[in-house]
Parts: structure tokens; C-alpha cells; sequence
């Protein structure tokens, strides 16, 4: 199969890849988002030799604030490119820290046929060495390669599935993984090498059911089981009127007995519950004893996004 030569859409939402401090060598004290999308293209003359691109600014946040008015304009903005038939793929730049949830909500709610990639860097666009446009040339490359699609995330020259990926490190470049999974393939002077499929192949929820103002949408928290957990979290949550808990469970999504029965209040009382384990690689394996609903090989802040979603169309 030949790569798609059609046009590449980067849509800008901020992120430390558009991030800038007064010291170029400084890699922690920088601001993030300052600098423009169509700004950060420029700065990598060899995009342009790579076909059509178009530039639009969605937001221009630090990824910690991310928010749902922004996700839901990012997942228009992706739906109305995605159906046009010159558009090969989407770019987004994005910040690291929230880049797993972002990933996730946009593959579940579109599960696009074409490549939507997430960008991001750890060094500021002020860096010596930056990151930022060595991942976006690889993206370029996989927006373009035959046979890409879903929403993916490419960083330090590995590509990642939304299904899997995880911020493992808060300081290196390499500080995305999959999990056991591993990564989906990557991209190596400009090609893209698969080593597996994408895991998920769900239907696209659709952006219908994202409500237009973010104090309609479900409020979702998390809460964590450890040593001298208590309910006393869960009651409080729940007497504000918390409308979902995600539980980021010890182990193989064990539970602290007290925190686990005011769950099981809280579920009885109509509040959705999901059960996440808080080590970063594996999954819950079923036991086969009675049980609080679980999330699989979902990391606790990508069950909030399920949950979140579930909670939506369920509405």
C-alpha cells in the first residue's frame, strides 16, 4: 500500500511543545503554552516538503488544565477534518500531562478510519535540544502511512495506541509507554514501523452526546485505596452529589474493607462505580467473586474518561 499525499490538519491546543522559557537551558522552569501552532510549524522548514498542511489553534492551555469545553471542541474540530476526503490524518499538539485521557476520549468518541495523533513533548520549544519537532516529523510520516488509523500518540520516536498509553517518567523524553502491551510500531527516518494492530475497534460514540456547556457534563471523581483507607472520601463525594467514582485499587483491584463498603453504599444509592488498579502495567483479572464493576486494563484516569462517556450516553 502507498502513504496517503493528502493533506496533514494540526490542531494546536498549547502543552509544553508550545512551551517557552527566558533560559534555553532550562527544561523544568518554562511556561507552557505560549507559542502558537502555526509558529511551531515554521520553526521545522522540512514539514513543508512533506505535502499539504493546514494549522488551526483549538486552545493554547498547560495540559494539567485541561478541560470538557476544550476536549469537545477538539473532538468537533477533529470530526469535521476527518470527514474531509483530502485530510490523510490529524496532528494535535498536546501537553504530556493529561495527553492518556485526551487520547482515550477522542478514540472513544470518534474511533476515527484515519490517523489522529497526539504530539507532545517533555522540553519547552525554548530548549536546546527540544523534542517537540523530531515527534512532529514522525507524526507527519504516520498521518501519512498506509493503513494508519485511530488515535495514537508519538513521542521519542515509539508510536502508542490510546487504548495503552501511560505517562511512565515526569522528566524524560521517553516518558511514555504502553504497558505490557508495548507500543504499536515506530517510526524510524521518516517511516513508520508496525509491530501490531490498534486493540480497540470500538464504535464511535459519536460527538452528539458531548453537552455544549462543561457544567452539564457528569462530575466523575477518583478516589484510592491504601493503607487506612476509609470511606469517609466517598460519603463526602457522594453528599455533594457526585454522580461517578473511579477506584484506583491496590493489586488485582482489591479494596480496603472500609472504603469498599462505602462503595458498595454509594453504588446501591445510584452513584456508577468502576474499579481500576493503580500499578501501571496489567489488568484486573476476574476472580470470579462477587465484585464492583471493573475497568480492565483501563489506568484509573482513563476509567474516569469511560465512565465519564458511559455516564453521557446513558443520559
Amino acid at each position: 500500500m502507498q502513504n496517503n499525499p493528502g493533506t496533514v490538519v494540526v490542531l494546536g491546543t498549547g502543552g509544553t511543545i508550545a512551551g517557552s522559557s527566558g533560559d534555553a537551558s532550562d527544561n523544568v522552569g518554562y511556561r507552557a503554552g505560549q507559542i502558537g501552532v502555526r509558529q511551531l510549524l515554521d520553526a521545522v522548514p522540512a514539514l513543508a516538503a512533506l505535502g499539504p498542511v493546514e494549522a488551526e489553534q483549538v486552545a493554547q492551555v498547560d495540559s494539567k488544565d485541561m478541560g470538557f469545553g476544550v476536549w469537545r471542541e477538539l473532538a468537533l474540530r477533529c470530526e469535521a477534518h476527518l470527514e474531509r476526503p483530502e485530510v490523510a490524518g490529524i496532528v494535535v499538539t498536546h501537553g504530556t500531562d493529561t495527553l492518556e485521557e485526551t487520547a482515550w476520549f477522542l478514540q472513544r468518541v470518534l474511533a476515527p478510519a484515519k490517523p489522529v495523533l497526539l504530539v507532545s513533548a517533555m522540553r519547552p520549544a525554548s530548549a536546546l535540544t527540544p523534542d517537540g519537532p523530531q515527534n512532529l516529523l514522525d507524526a507527519f510520516a504516520l498521518a501519512r502511512a498506509a493503513g494508519a488509523r485511530g488515535v495514537m500518540a508519538v513521542a521519542a520516536g515509539q508510536v502508542h495506541g490510546a487504548r495503552e498509553v501511560r505517562k511512565r517518567h515526569p522528566y524524560r523524553v521517553d516518558a511514555f509507554g504502553s504497558g505490557d502491551a508495548g507500543p504499536l510500531g515506530c517510526v524510524e527516518e521518516g517511516v513508520f514501523k508496525r509491530f501490531r494492530n490498534n486493540a480497540d475497534e470500538a464504535v464511535a460514540l459519536g460527538t452528539a452526546l458531548l453537552p455544549p456547556s462543561p457544567a452539564d457534563w457528569p462530575w466523575v471523581e477518583i478516589v484510592s485505596s491504601h493503607a487506612g483507607a476509609t470511606g469517609a472520601a466517598v460519603r463526602a463525594l457522594q453528599a455533594a452529589g457526585v454522580r461517578g467514582l473511579v477506584v484506583a485499587c491496590t493489586g488485582n483491584g482489591t479494596l480496603h474493607h472500609g472504603l469498599e463498603a462505602a462503595l458498595n453504599d454509594a453504588r446501591a444509592s445510584g452513584v456508577a462505580v468502576l474499579r481500576a488498579t493503580r500499578t501501571l502495567d496489567g489488568r484486573i483479572v476476574p476472580t470470579g467473586a462477587p465484585a464492583l464493576p471493573s475497568a480492565g486494563d483501563l489506568t484509573p484516569v482513563k476509567a474516569r474518561v469511560e465512565l465519564l462517556l458511559s455516564l453521557l450516553a446513558s443520559a
